[in-house]
């Protein structure tokens, strides 16, 4: 859960110096990422629900797990720069939109599985009285996107599959490599 916390931490502290202002509207975002992420949220809407229908918390556990890593170690590693921009521009306020409605929703995934820390996140982002008393989310079928999921999935691997060469040729990850073939 540490992830979910640190990604809660990021949002909070930039959207914070940011002076961002949430909208309860459903994002409907043009940056390939912030439009990844929305699908990846829907797609987790539709399978933890699944899941829970036919009594799978093992089933339904596993894709939150996937869809935290996906979250904090892809999309916000990939956004950075996004939020860290001086500028308030549209893309810096879409980015910040679309993690503010993934967060939400996510805290909404969550409760069943995780009532206190679902609590704490949905209460700091939303000020409302308890994550308990939403409906759980219905997903967006029109948001999924499967041809970009499974082209994020190729560049994931890729990226795996060369830190793991980095790794056991002993090559530091800053280090610059002269060539690269895929």
């Amino acid at each position: 859960m540490l992830p979910v916390w640190n990604t809660l931490y990021f949002f909070t502290t930039y959207a914070n110096i940011d002076n961002f202002k949430p909208s309860d509207n459903n994002p409907n975002p043009e940056n390939p990422l912030d439009r990844w992420i929305v699908s990846e949220l829907n797609k987790l809407i539709r399978d933890v629900d699944q899941y829970m229908q036919d009594y799978d918390l093992q089933g339904a556990t596993k894709v939150v797990s996937v869809f935290i890593e996906n979250l904090s170690n892809w999309y916000i590693r990939r956004s950075r720069r996004r939020f860290w921009k001086s500028e308030n521009d549209e893309d810096k306020m879409s980015a910040y939109q679309v993690l503010y409605h993934v967060l939400v929703e996510f805290s909404k995934v969550l409760a069943p599985l995780c009532p206190f820390i679902s609590e704490k996140v949905f209460k700091i982002l939303t000020g409302k009285e308890s994550v308990h008393l939403e409906y759980f989310p219905e997903y967006d079928e029109s948001k999924i996107n499967n041809n970009l999921s499974e082209d994020m999935q190729k560049v994931q691997k890729i990226i795996s599959l060369g830190l793991s060469l980095r790794a056991k040729n002993n090559i530091r990850v800053r280090q610059p490599l002269s060539t690269l073939s895929i």
